[in-house]
């Protein structure tokens, strides 16, 4: 897509000259001449620059054309256009560097709308015994699995389909017919990958059981260390800008919980955070003040312990306001793993692998798990959310945390997902 942006970013340059000065060309036009030879050279540079950053940005995944990353690349194409041309100071045309970018826009939009009408397929082989993957790639949306291939199996030696990727079970032993299936279609330029690695692009979820050592986690966050600083400055610039709206609606919901329900406004209980650390969760009381009296448990269908308006607040989140607090204060990130109780945490890091893995980074009051998967009420729908959040912990990206944002939003306004 960066090659047609950029081709359409020069059409657009011809489209608003014509627009603006009756020429095709800006610079044989008499009101700028050759001056707009320089804002243009900052237009391509920085369009050029701004699509390169954001396709190593992008993160895993089967690549889809996305209005996001195409508003994005407008954006800092202008921003650093117009940073250029401060730094050096040379001629601009403030009409010419406008309506180029609101023509640019528009075919980035329609470029993009046209490739979404596409099928979005993967067709593949596999070539894996585990029946449990092989099922899941089987019902991802944009997988198509044309065959499953036993690794142990003695397989002709003829070419596969060639639009055909090969996903190989890399944690298993292969026939040597099945060796030599795989290294000659390597060897014929078919694309081979493993199956984790198709695995997560598929589902968005790390395939636990492949998962045997810690390294393989905490790697991935060195790399990515310098946007974790960036991300709690994020966390802070958007707490402190919207700050207006959301402490308007904590009045409103504080005076509601006071009017509707006898006892405190606000719900405190210890949470573990980034590291295993403990710290005080905020939220507004939504249950009775006696409601955890017999120990912690899980919120249910209908939860008789709701009070009124109770089930309100917690199907448009309205209760989970008090928690930016958390975030201002560094005990949380806008988006991370939930963070959960004290009690279940000790339970779940006895029964379930690499569940401590969730607190390398800090909890979110949203998150990747709380976005693709259903409350979890027992262990076993904590296993499958875990899978989210390790996904999350291994492909944490700026632009996986504005796609997270963006589904918390439509979550909220649908109150979909909560109990």
């Amino acid at each position: 897509m960066g090659v047609v942006d950029l081709l359409s970013l020069a059409v657009s340059v011809v489209l608003a000259s014509w627009v603006l000065y009756g020429t095709l060309l800006p610079w044989n036009a008499d009101q700028v001449g050759t001056q707009a030879l320089p804002l243009l050279g900052f237009l391509m540079l920085a369009a050029l620059g701004s699509s390169a950053i954001l396709l190593t940005m992008s993160g895993p995944g089967v690549p889809r054309p996305s209005y996001g990353r195409g508003a994005a690349m407008v954006m800092v194409t202008l921003s650093a256009s117009a940073l250029m041309v401060l730094a050096t100071r040379v001629y601009f045309s403030r009409s010419l560097l406008l309506v180029t970018v609101a023509v640019w826009t528009l075919f980035v939009v329609l470029h993009r709308a046209v490739r979404r009408r596409r099928p979005w397929i993967e067709p593949m082989v596999v070539f894996s015994s585990d029946q449990e993957m092989v099922s899941e790639l089987q019902r991802a949306p944009h997988a198509e699995v044309l065959a499953v291939v036993d690794p142990a199996s003695h397989p002709d030696q003829q070419p596969l389909e060639p639009r055909a990727t090969l996903v190989v079970d890399m944690a298993v032993a292969h026939s040597p017919a099945v060796a030599g299936l795989v290294s000659g279609n390597d060897l014929a330029g078919r694309v081979v990958k493993p199956l984790a690695s198709v695995y997560e692009e598929h589902t968005g979820r790390v395939p636990l059981p492949r998962l045997v050592q810690d390294w393989q986690m905490t790697s991935t966050l060195h790399r990515v260390r310098n946007w974790l600083w960036g991300k709690r400055l994020f966390d802070l610039a958007a707490v402190i800008i919207t700050m207006p709206v959301w402490l308007f609606l904590a009045a409103l919901v504080g005076v509601a919980v006071r009017v509707f329900s006898p006892g405190p406004v606000l719900f405190r209980q210890t949470r573990v955070g980034k590291g295993g650390r403990h710290f005080t969760i905020y939220k507004f009381r939504t249950m009775r003040s006696d409601a955890e009296a017999a120990g912690p448990r899980f919120a249910e269908v209908d939860d008789p312990r709701l009070v009124r308006g109770g089930a309100f607040l917690r199907r448009y989140r309205l209760d989970e306001i008090p928690q930016l607090w958390n975030v201002l204060k560094g005990d949380m990130s806008l988006v991370g793993p939930r963070a959960e109780q004290a009690p279940f945490v000790e339970e779940f890091s006895r029964a379930i692998p690499f569940y401590s893995l969730r607190h390398l980074i800090r909890p979110g009051v949203t998150g990747w798990a709380q976005t693709n998967a259903s409350y979890a009420a027992d262990l076993q729908a904590t296993v499958r959310k875990l899978t989210y959040d390790l996904y999350y912990i291994k492909h944490v990206s700026p632009l996986l945390d504005l796609r997270i944002l963006w589904a918390s939003v439509w979550t909220v306004i649908t109150g979909s997902g909560s109990r």
